[in-house]
């Protein structure tokens, strides 16, 4: 019930304060929005010229893309861009002073309250990008229930795997290279750019072993109903596994770290 009454405080803290830059949200909804939308507008102008790319059309990149924007809202971490600069400068001391873990607590109940609002915004607009581009789309309720654990399991995948890169601050102001590595990585073999099916031979089975098509291309795909229930089992294993790896590897990043930050002085 402790516990309980810590995330209930936080979540009032911190959806409060996304009321307050709304600004800040806007930019980064934009930020979401501009390239997958580039993306399916490239996509589908080259399926229109060639009736069809790896036999998907138009109508069905405009499904996918218009699928990946929500699901990349609700799984996307900005772990770094909360903790980063205050690990760098020092003032991450004032968290720690607290009862309650600052990545574990605040940072994770901060970015759930990012998303809600963002939610909030976006969905009037998503509607209008599917009245403008007409995809054929293939949701359904059952996509839906089957999907959503898919997409919990994805955020939080994503925010302990971002969270051990900001992590990386205790120990090197360069970071954010790291994380701007990742990202681009990331960009390649988790279905954002392009639709996995639609890459090589040889990265497709990279990229379905890696992390990061967990949280988007698989709840994407699921959601679209474009996946049998064998390969939704293995996903779902491979997002177990993975979760317990990231956490592990979270867990004895922070335990390290913080004894570094204390041992200078901090």
């Amino acid at each position: 019930m402790g516990m309980l009454r810590i995330y209930k405080r936080f979540w009032q803290v911190n959806w409060a304060e996304q009321w307050q830059y709304r600004a800040n949200l806007l930019m980064y909804l934009a930020y979401w929005m501009v390239s997958p939308i580039i993306y399916l507008s490239v996509w589908s102008a080259i399926a229109n010229a060639q009736g069809s790319v790896g036999g998907l059309t138009a109508g069905d990149f405009a499904a996918y893309y218009l699928t990946v924007l929500p699901v990349d809202i609700l799984t996307a971490s900005i772990t770094i861009h909360i903790l980063g600069y205050k690990i760098q400068d020092g003032t991450i001391a004032n968290e720690l002073l607290r009862p309650a873990h600052p990545v574990l607590t605040n940072t994770l109940i901060n970015s759930i309250a990012f998303k809600a609002l963002q939610m909030f915004i976006f969905v009037p607009i998503w509607l209008l990008l599917v009245l403008i581009f007409q995809p054929n789309l293939t949701i359904t309720a059952t996509s839906i229930l089957t999907a959503a654990p898919a997409i919990i399991l994805g955020f939080l995948i994503n925010f302990l795997f971002d969270g051990c890169i900001t992590l990386i601050a205790f120990w090197t102001t360069r970071v954010w290279a790291v994380q701007q590595m990742n990202g681009a990585v990331m960009q390649l073999f988790n279905g954002a750019f392009v639709p996995l099916s639609l890459l090589p031979g040889a990265m497709q089975g990279i990229a379905r072993v890696l992390p990061y098509q967990l949280w988007l291309s698989f709840p994407v795909m699921v959601l679209l109903n474009k996946l049998d229930a064998a390969t939704i089992a293995t996903n779902y294993a491979l997002q177990a596994l993975w979760l317990l790896i990231f956490f592990g590897i979270f867990k004895l990043m922070w335990s390290r770290a913080v004894k570094r930050f204390s041992a200078v002085g901090a």
